[in-house]
């Protein structure tokens, strides 16, 4: 199957068009008239999931590889190094990123994550409502995602209506109508942004709540007749 009708499912299945302006996502790398058998999916890109394809692979990953305009290829330095491994090799890369967000990663966290309902959705925000004793419902997310520690900003007691954005969501705050927000990436200052407006955090992770991007994905490439494989990238940082 040529890269241009695997590309076409995927843009039926989650519009290229939805995605930000500031977003790169498509074909990165490739020829959509290549002919491709197996396809990888990942959250990212990285040197232990490029050594470990075959050659001829399109990897269809969450994140791009290319992100901003990239003014040189220094095969020293990321991510030019990774992308001449992957000419090398023949690898071919589609991202999914923003507009996966808000057809399908969103929508599966909330219901096949934390087992909730979606009430309402704007764009990138999935609304859940909730009415729960704030610890006990940081406890139940944690335990969905996996993480080891909860990283949290308590405004109130108890949660009634919640905000969920997969990945990195903080500049959204300002605009949710919630009273608890589910995010990545939280920093200092959003957390001292949100103690201003009374909107408690709660900070899911940046891999960890995007993570399921290849299962996601999975399940309706089958329908191809291709050999879709989950080769996930691992997560940069470790805990100790």
């Amino acid at each position: 199957m040529k890269i241009k009708e695997i590309y076409e499912f995927l843009d039926k299945l989650s519009p290229f068009n939805l995605q930000e302006s500031w977003d790169n996502s498509g074909l990165l790398i490739g020829d959509f008239e290549d002919d491709i058998s197996h396809i990888a999916l990942s959250i990212d890109v990285d040197e232990k999931l490029i050594d470990s394809l075959e050659e001829n692979t399109l990897l269809i990953t969450h994140h791009p590889i290319i992100f901003s305009g990239l003014k040189q290829l220094n095969f020293s330095k990321y991510p030019a190094n990774l992308i001449q491994k992957m000419i090398q090799k023949n690898i071919s890369n589609i991202a999914m990123h923003t507009n996966f967000d808000q057809t399908h990663l969103n929508d599966y966290v909330a219901t096949e994550v934390l087992g909730y309902k979606i009430r309402e959705k704007n764009g990138f925000v999935a609304y859940l409502d909730v009415d729960e004793d704030f610890d006990v419902f940081v406890k139940k997310v944690s335990s969905a995602f996996g993480t080891k520690y909860a990283k949290t900003v308590k405004c109130t007691n108890r949660v009634k209506r919640v905000a969920l954005t997969t990945g990195s969501g903080c500049s959204l705050m300002r605009s949710l109508d919630a009273d608890c927000f589910l995010t990545g990436d939280i920093k200092y200052h959003d957390a001292m942004e949100a103690k201003s407006i009374k909107l408690s955090l709660i900070d899911i992770g940046h891999y960890e709540s995007e993570c399921f991007f290849a299962q996601i994905l999975q399940k309706h490439l089958k329908i191809l007749g291709l050999k879709v494989i989950i080769a996930s990238s691992e997560n940069p940082f470790t805990y100790i």
